[in-house]
């Protein structure tokens, strides 16, 4: 018995805490003080530690229940990510016993209504519209509604799910809208086409125009020069007479008329001319 009760005390009068945890030691029941990581000593069969989780934890939500600010009925998932400061394990022990104990008496109690509450500021379309928002806000509210020795790292809104009639209405409203942008884009393609056509008729008109324009300019220098050359020419005819002769022998070809009318005289030829 001796041995036993020796072998009770040396193995009992010591305990190790892990990194991440931290102890609670109890004397017959009461809180005495908190063990940091590591070896430490105790009274046997009077002492006893009980190890509280410091490390990060995450609880989920499976099915909340919520109505949008537009009466539309949904089942969102979520997901808190908490975990215990060290300076608050004994407080965590008074009044809770364990971190499940906790959770339950804590979190499950605010995060519904508090998921719920805030959904409620939201449309349907809002919500999914500003989803981050959205978290933010459900994590500030379940922040601020828990009291007690837990330190909320964030919430997340892994999915919100809404009735059947809903999403089909949805799907079709995006079908439709889809529907109109696409008929918006081929209006503006033929609008676009309709321009380009015009430019391009215009520039062919332009350069028919320019065509005309030159031709018409060719034609005038042409007719000035011709005009100009008849003048010179009438001026120096008129100026010499012998020129006149001159022409007249050059164009003869050196054959009499064939043909004479009654009245007509031979054509007479200076030959000394």
């Amino acid at each position: 018995m001796v041995v036993i009760l020796a072998l009770i005390s040396l193995f009992g009068s010591w305990y190790t805490v892990d990194q991440g945890e931290r102890g609670v030691i109890l004397r017959n029941g009461k809180i005495i003080g908190t063990a940091e990581p590591g070896l430490g000593f105790k009274l046997p069969m009077f002492d006893s530690v009980v190890r509280i989780s410091t490390q990060t934890h995450t609880t989920s939500y499976q099915a909340l229940q919520a109505y949008s600010r537009d009466q539309q009925p949904a089942t969102l998932r979520a997901s808190v990510t908490f975990s215990i400061p060290p300076d608050k394990v004994e407080e965590v022990y008074a009044n809770f016993k364990s971190i499940d104990s906790m959770i339950a008496r804590l979190l499950d109690r605010q995060v519904p209504t508090q998921v719920e509450n805030i959904f409620g500021k939201y449309t349907a379309i809002s919500v999914v519209q500003e989803r981050i928002k959205f978290g933010i806000d459900v994590t500030e509210a379940i922040k601020k509604s828990i009291k007690g020795p837990v330190d909320i790292t964030s919430v997340q809104i892994e999915n919100i799910d809404f009735s059947n009639a809903y999403e089909k209405s949805v799907e079709d409203r995006m079908r439709a809208e889809v529907e109109v942008q696409t008929q918006l884009q081929n209006l503006e393609k033929e609008r676009v086409s309709a321009q380009i056509a015009v430019t391009q008729a215009q520039a062919e008109a332009d350069s028919q125009l320019a065509r005309a324009k030159a031709e018409a300019e060719s034609i005038r220098i042409k007719g000035i020069a011709e005009a100009t050359a008849i003048k010179s020419r009438a001026e120096a005819l008129a100026q010499n007479q012998n020129l006149v002769e001159l022409t007249k022998a050059e164009r003869w070809d050196g054959k009499l008329p064939t043909t004479m009318l009654p009245t007509g005289t031979l054509p007479f030829i200076d030959a000394k001319k």
